[in-house]
């Protein structure tokens, strides 16, 4: 095991840091650091703010003298980032940057961030490309096996804005997904509450519970082919899985969905085709910018291997 000692240090708090809870600041700061380890030294006083003891609920506030002591820490073994394997997914798929927010369309089998078994993701790779920003954390996620609008925020101030939007449902996306059946036409909402359930194989499902959380999904038809649909789909809420939840709840499931679709259904399909991947895809989103407070619309062109896949369709 190898350890290494971070010197004594004071952070000058500024407008990309305030309003943060200094035990998650110092969360995200040193992320090999244990949890446990944070709050025992702000607990005992190590930690100090403007030369005083605080509590791991203090939120920071700009001008504020940060003391952090010496602390002795594990050493990970470096993660190697193949970036030329991932820069024209990533760094080429770029869809709008300015100074407050980067939006890239992300390719479907790209997870957003690392975990659960995955090295690293998109976030890591752009801070890992990107070492002079000193912010960059992401405004929301999508699954993994979904491809689309994917928004990061390159300050503290445009991450805040944001998520305000998004608690007060200003922003609105729009999904294009492909589904098994032909989609009623008067199937135009699907408001079922969602709960989240841990399966034996450590995956997360949702299943429709009344215990769960309010869920709104609205629908549109887009076109319908023999025995299939292309619907847009306007999620009201922001549940983990819920489009998918809901289509299959519905009897309609996404194509190629490996935990809410039809396995026998997609069978049928792939015999026809060597597309293998989640239909579903974040086509547009429309928000307020964080900076200059206009309305900014940006749209994600879906990738050549569903477009030709949908014209084999009859």
């Amino acid at each position: 095991m190898t350890y290494k000692t971070l010197s004594a240090s004071i952070i000058y708090i500024n407008e990309d840091m305030i309003n943060q809870r200094i035990d998650n600041f110092l969360k995200k700061k040193f992320k090999n650091i244990p949890k446990s380890m944070i709050y025992r030294i702000i607990r005992t006083g190590k930690i100090r703010i403007n030369k005083k003891r605080i509590q791991p609920s203090y939120k920071l506030k700009i001008g504020d003298h940060l003391k952090i002591p010496s602390i002795k820490i594990e050493v990970e073994k470096k993660t190697h980032f193949h970036i030329n394997d991932y820069q024209k997914n990533l760094l080429n798929n770029i869809l709008y940057e300015d100074n407050y927010l980067l939006i890239i369309n992300k390719p479907s089998g790209i997870a957003v961030h690392g975990g659960s078994g995955v090295n690293f993701g998109v976030i890591e790779y752009f801070r890992n490309i990107r070492p002079l920003d000193k912010f960059l954390e992401l405004v929301h996620r999508i699954d993994r096996d979904t491809s689309g609008i994917l928004i990061l925020a390159k300050k503290r101030t445009s991450l805040i804005s944001m998520h305000k939007q998004i608690r007060e449902k200003k922003i609105k996306k729009e999904y294009i997904g492909l589904v098994h059946g032909l989609w009623p036409h008067n199937l135009k909402k699907i408001s079922e509450p969602l709960l989240k359930i841990h399966l034996k194989n450590k995956q997360k499902k949702m299943f429709v519970n009344n215990s769960g959380k309010a869920s709104e999904t609205y629908f549109k038809i887009k076109k319908k082919y023999s025995c299939t649909t292309l619907i847009s789909i306007f999620p009201k809420t922001g549940r983990t899985h819920q489009i998918r939840a809901h289509t299959s709840y519905a009897g309609y499931p996404i194509l190629f969905d490996k935990r809410y679709g039809n396995s026998n259904l997609d069978k049928s399909i792939k015999n026809q085709t060597n597309l293998n991947r989640l239909l579903l895809h974040a086509i547009s989103i429309n928000f307020i910018h964080p900076n200059n407070g206009n309305i900014l619309h940006v749209e994600a062109p879906l990738d050549m291997n569903i477009r030709n896949f949908l014209k084999t369709l009859i």
